[in-house]
């Protein structure tokens, strides 16, 4: 799920149906970039909300999520990019044992967040960052 400041939402249910990698691409895999691409209902930009969720399934199932990038457009709108900074498992047998990841920028409480009118929103403080 993404979402905007004003609590507007896409949600994409399977994400792999969205996915732009090929028939023969293992999405979720170490070492793997996967690349997305979908439609939804026009929501405001900057997108600033992530939730990210696995559904638990299959033989070694978790999956480590370095960040997600998105980018936004629409007919006569301007484009929209947010870089979320994950970090995470999305395993319930590894630490922090949960399956879904929220990163919310929106209030200001999902990390730093820095947003300039020539680059992305940026939500999340990434590892190895100046102020670790």
């Amino acid at each position: 799920m993404l979402g905007d400041a004003m609590g507007r939402s896409v949600w994409a249910p399977d994400l792999e149906d969205w996915g732009l990698m090929g028939w023969d691409h293992d999405y979720f895999e170490r070492a793997n970039l996967d690349i997305f691409t979908g439609r939804g209902p026009c929501i405001g930009g900057p997108l600033c909300r992530l939730n990210l969720t696995s559904d638990g399934s299959g033989a070694h199932h978790g999956w480590f999520c370095d960040y997600v990038e998105v980018t936004s457009t629409g007919p006569h709108t301007e484009c929209s990019q947010t870089l979320f900074y994950v970090n995470q498992w999305l395993a319930d047998d590894v630490p922090p044992y949960k399956l879904s990841a929220v990163i919310d920028g929106c209030s200001g409480k999902g990390g730093p967040t820095r947003h300039r009118h020539t680059g992305p929103l940026v939500v999340g403080k990434p590892v190895g960052s100046v102020s670790d």
